[in-house]
């Protein structure tokens, strides 16, 4: 249904394991393309940050799978964490550009309240663009539109990019053009948001297309969120909605 709305960009971000079974009904059902989180190509590095149990194995043979179905072009987000997989970003770079796909690095975030973050496990985005930089070298790229979340490179000999999203130590809340929308109808205007904003029960009421517009657009103009600027004292321990509820 979502697929039939004009000028929608339909994708989704997934761990990959079931695209094998569900790639192609996936593109039937006009899905356009697919992001897949992999963290590390090390598959005791990959299990020590996922907690579903699966190899990386399984999520390659996803990349492969969505690859087929034509699920273009893919995308590889990569969380970086210190002390854990930095000594995967230049593998994982060298595999995904022989590959094709686009990979994107993405600082490790603060995003709910259960994953126990710290700043010293922040892997800054200018470490990575150099430990990449320093093999295969690179040069910046301007974004593709407006509120662009990464920031792209592409490598100097025309094969391919890498993105980066430094949202710790290059906040861009003042260009953010996101919302997200939780599966029981909460709008949340900031991946760091602490509550949401109740549209279900808009919808039941019985409100109009027109009113709709209005309700979400003055939740929208009315937005003060500024997390990743604000970031200090004065939002540790707050308690933020967690990323599995909203979706990344």
């Amino acid at each position: 249904m979502l697929s039939t709305l004009p000028d929608t960009d339909l994708t989704m971000t997934t761990n990959g394991i079931l695209l094998p079974s569900a790639a192609g009904k996936l593109k039937a059902a006009g899905l356009k393309r697919v992001t897949i989180s992999l963290d590390s190509l090390d598959n005791d590095v990959f299990q020590a940050m996922n907690d579903v149990g699966t190899t990386v194995q399984d999520v390659l043979l996803g990349v492969e799978a969505a690859e087929r179905a034509g699920l273009h072009p893919i995308k590889i987000n990569m969380v970086v964490k210190r002390g854990v997989n930095e000594a995967s970003v230049l593998p994982m770079a060298r595999y995904f550009k022989q590959q094709g796909h686009i990979l994107r690095f993405i600082e490790y975030m603060d995003v709910g309240h259960t994953n126990g973050w710290r700043l010293d496990e922040v892997v800054p985005a200018a470490e990575i663009v150099e430990i990449v930089g320093k093999e295969m070298a690179l040069e910046p790229a301007e974004a593709n539109y407006r509120g662009e979340v990464a920031n792209r490179y592409r490598y100097a000999d025309g094969e391919g990019e890498i993105g980066l999203i430094a949202s710790v130590t290059q906040p861009f809340c003042q260009d953010c053009t996101r919302v997200r929308l939780s599966a029981d109808g909460k709008l949340y205007t900031c991946l760091f948001a602490v509550e949401g904003h109740d549209l279900r029960q808009a919808v039941r009421s019985g409100a109009s297309h027109e009113q709709l517009i209005d309700t979400i657009s003055s939740i929208w103009t009315r937005r003060i969120d500024r997390y990743s600027e604000l970031r200090s004292a004065a939002t540790e321990g707050l308690q933020k909605v967690e990323m599995s509820y909203i979706g990344g």
